[in-house]
């Protein structure tokens, strides 16, 4: 990189919580136009450092120095105005309000009479939103965008602010493989304009693809910094858990499989009238077999999360049928799925699976409180702490104690938990969500291996997932989707990267 000063350098920075050290001793620099990877399990520290970076948190020690002058932040907006915007995994976005609306946010354009001219913002908010590659109606409202779309649309009030270095949490966990090249040409398009950007990420190919240096947190402290040229992705992950590891990720071994547990047959659906950009299901048909992981595999749009719950009960469905061990079943709410023995771990496990101020056994336990009732519908507290026991030893939950928040555990410990609440209601079918978007990769593994041994207790297991390594690890058969289809079917040692993409982009059922 440029010999000149740094931009941005953090010296010494430390932060205490009560009985935590989140911090200790960190110091990290960031150049004009540089991307610098942050990286490191949940839990090193990175979300506490960017929070202290984007005036969220104030250190107990260290110092800021910005353009050669030392500066204490006094909150976000302070932090903004000095050029230094955060794009955050949970989107700050206003649901209830326009894409115009949430881009132009506390820049909306006036007129004259100082009312604002909404022609003119309208205007603005496509010519920013068009950066990014997306062609909407800037008056859509944000709530009816997909995840990939409110991402981007995050990506574009970044970029609509006078930025000097934006923060980037995530920023390709909801987007498709599709999109990610189109976020690489921004990011590429930041730095020849001299806007800095700090890239934290748990997809470690996607590190050498577009960063210039990575610095490495582990336990709150600086493990050490690299040029990319001189790192692989092995040599990262050794950095990241302190041990050599020899695979991304563990293919599941040879095993058996049962009957047939779900059968899909020629499941259709119309446009939802309360969302109507989801997608139609067109002639869906499907099996899952006991024992038997499932990969779903498609685009955004291609109606993967529309079937997963529509199957749960969670979308009407207009004709077709579905069978649960061989009966036909009425899946009109999630209660009927939940009674069939199908159970969702949803894509957004913050907004759609958990109560993040309730205590993890409550998170744990709610979905079987029927079964924990006893007369007068007092909970039987000693039933439901041997549950917490159970389920929390068998998927080695992390946490102080159950009565702990369970917002306040890490992302794979929070999948965990989501999916222990299953496991308590014993399903035959579980459909799971982008298990693992968000966690990093020692916490992938643990998944990984849970889903297997899900498998091998005979559970039937269908899995979505936009990373394809991912699919082709997991999966023992996966299915391709495009546009409310099924467009493809292969087996998981047939399958390659290649071959994925070209049955997700295809328009019709392979032969």
């Amino acid at each position: 990189m440029t010999a000149s000063a740094p931009f941005l350098q953090m010296t010494g920075i430390a932060k205490r919580y009560p009985g935590v050290l989140a911090l200790d001793d960190v110091t990290i620099e960031l150049h004009a136009g540089e991307v610098l990877a942050l990286l490191g399990e949940n839990g090193a520290g990175k979300s506490t450092l960017l929070k202290i970076l984007s005036g969220a948190e104030r250190p107990d020690d260290g110092k800021i120095n910005l353009d050669g002058k030392d500066v204490r932040l006094s909150g976000p907006l302070d932090a903004q105005e000095r050029g230094i915007v955060t794009i955050y995994q949970e989107f700050n976005l206003i649901p209830t309000l326009s894409i115009a609306e949430n881009v132009l946010l506390g820049k909306e354009p006036v007129n004259a009479l100082g009312l604002v001219d909404w022609r003119a913002m309208d205007r603005h908010a496509r010519a920013i939103v068009a950066e990014v590659g997306l062609d909407l109606d800037p008056r859509r409202l944000v709530a009816d965008l997909s995840v990939a779309e409110q991402q981007m649309i995050e990506i574009a009030r970044a970029l609509s602010l006078d930025s000097r270095l934006i923060i980037m949490d995530e920023p390709t966990s909801a987007l498709s493989e599709s999109e990610v090249p189109r976020l690489f040409e921004i990011i590429a398009g930041l730095k020849e304009r001299g806007v800095s950007v700090i890239f934290v990420t748990h997809r470690l190919e996607e590190v050498l693809e577009v960063c210039d240096r990575a610095t490495v947190l582990r336990d709150g402290k600086l493990v050490g910094h690299a040029p990319i040229a001189d790192l692989d992705v092995d040599r990262i992950i050794q950095m990241m858990v302190g041990r050599e590891v020899e695979r991304l990720f563990a293919h599941r071994p040879n095993h058996d499989t049962g009957e047939i547990a779900l059968l899909v047959d020629g499941v259709c659906s119309r446009v939802d009238r309360l969302n109507l950009h989801a997608t139609r299901l067109i002639d869906i048909d499907l099996t899952v077999r006991y024992g038997e992981i499932l990969g779903l595999a498609g685009l955004v749009g291609a109606g993967r999360t529309e079937l997963a719950r529509a199957i749960f009960g969670a979308d009407p469905i207009d004709s077709g049928s579905i069978r649960v061990e061989g009966r036909d079943v009425s899946l009109t709410s999630p209660e009927d799925a939940i009674r069939a023995g199908v159970g969702l771990v949803p894509e957004d496990r913050k907004q759609q699976a958990l109560f993040l101020s309730l205590a993890v056994k409550t998170n744990l336990s709610i979905a079987a409180i029927d079964r924990l009732s006893r007369l007068f519908g007092w909970i039987d507290r000693r039933a439901e702490d041997a549950m917490i026991e159970r389920y929390g030893d068998r998927l080695a939950i992390k946490m102080a104690n159950p009565e702990q928040e369970v917002g306040n555990l890490s992302g794979g410990n929070q999948q965990k938990v989501v999916l222990a609440r299953w496991l308590a209601l014993e399903p035959k079918v579980l459909i799971v969500d982008e298990p693992t978007r968000g966690i990093d990769i020692a916490a992938k593994s643990e998944v990984h291996q849970l889903l297997f041994e899900l498998a091998e207790s005979g559970i039937a297991i269908i899995v979505i997932s936009s990373e394809l390594p991912e699919i082709m690890t997991v999966s023992d058969r996966i299915v391709t989707m495009r546009e409310g289809r099924i467009t493809g079917e292969l087996m998981a040692e047939d399958a390659s990267e290649e071959k994925l993409m070209a049955l997700m982009s295809l328009k019709q059922q392979a032969a």
